[in-house]
């Protein structure tokens, strides 16, 4: 893959290198998000660049930020910089709940110090010291289709579901065992696992439903509700530990470690489902 150095439109110049935009060679102010803004949409011209895009290009993946007044602003910015109109577009077009696109022609000017890197400079040497100036995204996910990864976090969603539904249906087996496991915290353990098991079916079918039609705005809600989701599943985590007596220790504890990992593995899906959009 070429490396670019600037790229060109009308009487712009963006350098990445020095991540300046200049106008017939003068340089003009423009913060840092507006220009990663610009940036992004100059990589594709005349594509949609969806607003889970540049999100997860702006922001770190657990920075929790109101992303669309921050998207807003930096769009504000950088369409004043240019002379630009939302309403009445040159170079920034708004495709409405979805993203914006560049409609201008755009020149890639190559970097020549890339194209004499020698031949052995290639693979993890070269993707770290890419991800260190910031010039590539460290490939730090799986690699799989968005579909694989929105079949598996529906799955995961259900299998939370069962567990619901199941100490729902036999209401009475979950306050014996809470009682049983917890002694004298069993009626608190009873009704914790109650409320939260009515929360969770809400919450997950709501998950589901997001999912299955591919809400645009999916991966900024769950990184919201995230905080919750985790003390909610950590919770969870714990209740093969109320039919200890039937399942015995080892397998209770084998499935409490599963049961811990499933929130940080739906994160991770979510991270693929984002950047697969």
């Amino acid at each position: 893959m070429v490396s670019v150095l600037k790229y060109r439109f009308a009487d712009f110049e963006a350098d990445l290198k020095a991540a300046e935009l200049r106008r017939n060679g003068t340089r003009l102010k423009l913060q840092m998000q507006p220009f990663q803004v610009l940036v992004a949409l100059l990589e594709r011209p005349k594509d949609v660049v969806t607003r889970e895009e540049l999100r997860l290009r702006l922001w770190p993946e657990d920075t929790f930020v109101d992303f669309d007044h921050g998207l807003n602003t930096a769009m504000a910015k950088l369409r004043d910089v240019l002379g630009d109109s939302a309403t009445s577009p040159r170079y920034i077009e708004t495709i409405a709940k979805r993203g914006y696109r560049f409609l201008g022609e755009v020149t890639a000017v190559p970097d020549p110090s890339a194209a004499i890197a020698p031949a052995w400079a290639s693979g993890p040497a070269v993707a770290a010291a890419s991800a260190a100036d910031g010039s590539a995204p460290a490939p730090d996910l799986p690699r799989a289709s968005r579909a694989t990864a929105r079949v598996l976090f529906s799955l995961s969603q259900i299998m939370y579901l069962v567990f619901y539904l199941c100490a729902l249906f036999r209401l009475d087996d979950l306050y014996r065992a809470a009682h049983v496991a917890w002694r004298g915290a069993g009626r608190a353990v009873f009704v914790v696992y109650l409320v939260t098991a009515l929360v969770g079916v809400a919450v997950r079918l709501y998950l589901l439903t997001a999912t299955a039609f591919d809400y645009h705005l999916f991966g900024q809600k769950y990184r919201v509700l995230f905080p919750a989701l985790l003390l909610l599943d950590m919770l969870w985590a714990l209740s093969p530990f109320l039919i200890m007596d039937r399942i015995g220790v080892g397998f209770a504890l084998g499935s409490a470690a599963a049961l811990i990992y499933m929130p940080f593995a739906q994160r991770v899906l979510v991270k693929m489902m984002g950047r697969s959009n």
